[in-house]
């Protein structure tokens, strides 16, 4: 897949990193939050699955290179301000590093029922 250098100037118009959300293409759940730079959007482009900038470690990394648990990717799409992607992934195994489907399970507060 190739994305256009304009697309790429907007997505980036703002800092070097935007923040990429990652969801299951088949079911919808969201597997985890990375971020990207301009290297690490072109190599997901280019190959195909998700490459992040990992912003502990400053360097490029591919989700699944040492875990194996790839991420295919379907589609990838900007919000309307350009400044934060979507991207759906077929996912070979859990996302999270622990070992979940989804870096998402640590629940913090939802409404009850009777609320909704």
């Amino acid at each position: 897949m190739r994305i256009s250098s304009e697309i790429k100037d907007r997505i980036f118009s703002k800092g070097e990193l935007v923040p990429a959300i990652i969801r299951d293409a088949k079911t919808g759940q969201e597997l985890m939050l990375a971020y990207m730079n301009r290297e690490a959007l072109n190599k997901t482009a280019e190959t195909g699955y998700t490459w992040f900038y990992s912003r502990s470690r400053h360097k490029l990394w591919n989700k699944g290179e040492s875990s194996g648990n790839y991420q295919r990717v379907i589609s990838i799409v900007a919000d309307c301000d350009f400044d934060t992607l979507l991207i759906k992934v077929i996912p070979a195994g859990p996302a999270c590093h622990t070992g979940h489907t989804s870096c998402f399970f640590n629940k913090i507060w939802e409404l009850d029922q009777y609320e909704r």
